[in-house]
Order: C-alpha cells, then structure tokens, then sequence
C-alpha cells in the first residue's frame, strides 16, 4: 500500500504527484446537462404529456404554436423581428455554429486550444451565450481556457473570421477570462439610406441624440453634439458631407429658431458648403476669413463663460439668447497644416483654446479631415468623439479611433470607396471599447436644399418706407425766384 505522502530525505514530506486520469465522461455529460437543462426537461415533458393525455393533446398544442408563430411572422414582421428573430436567431447559431465538434473544429485548426499536460485532454473554450440580435451580426461571450488572454485572440482573429466563414471578427475582453467577440457574418448595409428626416419643431430635437443612420443591430446610430467635439477622419468620396448634412437635418428646427448657430469654414472654397449657406450663422471661405472667424467664436466663448460666472451657473440652457454655437470646419487640413505659417500658427491657438474650453460654455467644434496624422491634425487628441470612414491606409484607422482599434476588428481601410459604400464607418462604443459599424443617411442636392428652404434661420432685413416730401421754407423761395427770373 502507497501512502499519500512520503517523508523527504532531509526532513519534511513532499505531496503525491496529481493524477494523470481525465474526468469520467460520465460526469461531464452530466455536467453538459446541468447547463443545457431543457435538453433533459424538454423529453420528459413531453413523455409525461403523452401518458397523462395521448399524442393528440401534445401535437395539437405544437402545431398551434408553430402556426401562431408563422402568422405572427406574415402579419406582422415589426414586432416579430424586434422581439421573437432574434431569440429563434440566436438559438439556431448557437447550436449550428458554437457548439460540439464544428466549434471545437474552427478553435483548433486557429490554435486556440490547449492540451492538458498532465492528462492530454484538449481544453477548448467554452461559448457562455449567443446573442444574434440582426442576420448579420453574432456578439457571443467565450470563456477562455486557463492561460490564454485576450490578444491570443485578437492576434487570430483574421484567420477565425475565415474558419467560420464570416467577413471580420472582433475581439475584447469582457471580464476576467470571458471574452466579448463579434462575429460580422456579411456586410450589414445592402442598401444606402435615406437622409435623416427633418423634425417637426425644436421640441422633437435632442442635442445628445440626433440620429443620422443606423449602427449594425440596426439600430438608430445618433451622435451628440452638445458638449462633444466631433473629429470626422475619411477619405475623399467616403461620406463626410453626408455625415454632416444629416447632423444639420436633424437639428434643423433649433436653427431656424435661433438655438443652434451654425459657423463654417471651408477652404476649398466653399464649394461643398454652398448650396447650404442659408443656414449659416457665420461662412469663412479664406484664410484671413477663417483666423477672423476663429477670433470671433473664442471671443463669443469667452463672453458666454463671463456670463457663466456673473450667474453663477456651471452650465446653461440651450436659448434663443445662449444657443448652442457649432462650428464647422470642413478638411482642416487646409486650416492647420497647408496654410500660410503665421496663419496656421494662429489658427491652431484659437482652435486649441475653444477646442479645451468650449464645453461648458456650450461651443463645440465638428472636424472633418482626410489624413489624421499628427503633422496635419495637431489637435486630434482633444477631440471626444472621433469617427472613421473609409481611408486609404491602415495606420489611419488607429490614428482616428485609438490604439488597437483596427486589431479589435474597426477595418475602415478596407471599405470600398465607392458611392455605394459612402457613409459607412466606424465609432468605439464608449462602454464596451468594441468598434460599432454605422451607415449615415445618403443625402441629395434636394435634401440639402429642402433643408435651406425650411430651417434658415430668421434675419430681419432693414425696411425702407418712402414718405411724402413737404418743402421747406428755403426750398419755396428758391422755387419762386427761378420762376420770376424765367
């Protein structure tokens, strides 16, 4: 007989070796069907129906739920879609493509499974839940096995998104040894959108809201412009007109009512901003013009903040006397890298004053820029909101969104750059850090000019009045004397 622990040769004992036996596959299915309940309820529910009541009982009720749902799926495919898809959705992918030998199948030939030493048995981790809220996207929870993390993953990411046939995947963790993954199944916009509809009044209008498209779930993708300063990295042709062409539909009432004001600098000479410069508070087409108008927006911010602290108010509503003042600064390459040098010097002060200060008082900077980079775009850090369109280079895609974005499946750089592809792009969700996909509305030059015709803000115009003219007394005599002289 062998004892558990045997005594060392210079004192003390040393425990036995671990055992080398694997957990019978008894138990492991027992331990399968603790987490997969229904597996053995469902039988047994059904075993019980048929001695209580016979087999007409049970398949009647089958039938009618079945048909109640086909109907439900004919009549009525809002609700269908919202609440019972995505449950029948995600329970299909679950056992179709996360679970058993397929699974285990894609995990290994990426090399992320692990072998036990001691017993040789294949660890592979385990699929927590499947969440399928749209046809083209999987969120799933994957519960690592001990000693891999996170970057294991992202490092293969590439090659798992081609093992399960999906177009990207995007990994990060969730919690200590879960893993938050997003599988992209096939691109979630085959269609573009239409624009952004113009609310009704400034009561409809929610500055934190305004909603310019749908994200990937297709949910409404709404982007906040109160408080925010928006950096908007895409190429040429990539939908940043569109982008900001939504923003002002969906705010169009508070211009018209004087609670947003809008300020636009646009270099390449105003071509892009034109046929909308109704609704512009103030429109800089120059170098000159635009230092000009940056000067008068950091004094506008500077008279709000002294007004602030007369009231003694951290914050202020959003009126006709304290709007929301938005300035717009389409590719601001020209303003802060290809300029005249004292110009740009200048330009990047005032930039870098609203850009730390403008929160409180309510003045929020909107940039739309094609090359991210440091050299062009020196202030792109102060910047709280950041979105990337299609680019032309991979490293832009980390420059606009952070560090790693691209690794965590944020794949700007290969959006095709044609129209049919305009206006797709990437944001990080705040909570989390994952990349979002989203389309904006595509806007016509009629949406734009619909918008002019029903937002421009109101001007009073100076009226002149012709009154009748009464002579003077000076006048009359003159009169009298040419006549006595003719």
């Amino acid at each position: 007989m062998t004892s558990k622990n045997h005594r060392h040769p210079r004192g003390g004992t040393v425990a036995a070796r671990p055992s080398t036996r694997s957990t019978g596959a008894e138990i492991r299915a027992l331990a399968w069907l603790m987490r997969h309940p229904l597996f053995l309820l469902a039988p047994v529910a059904l075993l019980v129906a048929l001695r209580l009541s016979g087999p007409i009982t049970p398949m009647a009720t089958v039938c009618g739920l079945a048909l109640g749902l086909i109907v439900w799926w004919r009549a009525h495919p809002a609700t269908f879609d919202r609440w019972m898809a995505p449950r029948v959705r995600s329970v299909w992918r679950s056992w179709t493509a996360y679970r058993g030998r397929r699974w285990r199948g894609v995990l290994d030939d990426c090399d992320l499974t692990r072998e036990q030493r001691r017993t040789g048995t294949i660890l592979t981790p385990r699929v927590l839940r499947v969440r399928a809220v749209t046809p083209s996207i999987d969120t799933l929870s994957v519960r690592m096995v001990r000693g891999q993390d996170a970057d294991t993953f992202t490092e293969r990411a590439p090659a798992l998104a081609d093992a399960l046939g999906a177009h990207r995947v995007a990994v990060t963790r969730a919690r200590p040894g879960v893993l938050s993954m997003v599988v992209e199944r096939r691109m979630p916009f085959p269609h573009t959108l239409p624009a952004t509809p113009i609310p009704a009044s400034s009561d409809l209008v929610d500055l934190r809201a305004l909603d310019i498209g749908d994200n990937e779930r297709g949910e409404p993708f709404t982007l906040c412009v109160r408080r925010k300063h928006l950096l908007v990295v895409g190429a040429s042709g990539s939908g940043k007109g569109s982008l900001l062409q939504n923003q002002l539909r969906a705010m169009g009432p508070m211009i018209r009512d004087g609670l947003v004001r809008i300020w636009v600098i646009d270099l390449k000479g105003g071509t892009e901003t034109d046929r909308g410069a109704a609704l512009y508070h103030r429109w800089a087409t120059t170098m000159d013009a635009a230092v000009a108008l940056l000067t008068d927006f950091r004094d506008s911010m500077i008279a709000r903040q002294a007004w602030m602290r007369a009231e003694k108010v951290r914050s202020c509503p959003v009126t006709a006397d304290t709007p929301l003042e938005l300035l717009v600064i389409d590719e601001m390459a020209m303003l802060t890298a290809y300029g005249d040098r004292t110009a740009v010097r200048e330009a990047l002060r005032l930039l870098a004053e609203v850009l730390t200060q403008g929160r409180a008082a309510d003045h929020t900077v909107a940039g739309y820029v094609q090359e991210p980079t440091k050299d062009v775009v020196d202030v792109r850090d102060l910047f709280t909101t950041r979105i990337c369109l299609g680019v032309t280079a991979a490293s832009h895609v980390d420059m606009a969104l952070g560090d790693g974005a691209r690794d965590r499946g944020a794949l700007a750089d290969q959006i095709p750059g044609d129209e049919a592809h305009a206006g797709i792009g990437f944001v990080i969700d705040p909570i989390t850090r994952l990349p979002i996909r989203f389309r904006a509305g595509f806007v016509t030059d009629h949406d734009i000019d619909e918008l002019a015709a029903r937002c421009a803000p109101y001007r009073p115009t100076g009226q002149v009045l012709d009154f009748p003219h009464h002579p003077t007394h000076d006048e009359t005599d003159d009169e009298n004397g040419q006549e006595d002289a003719s």
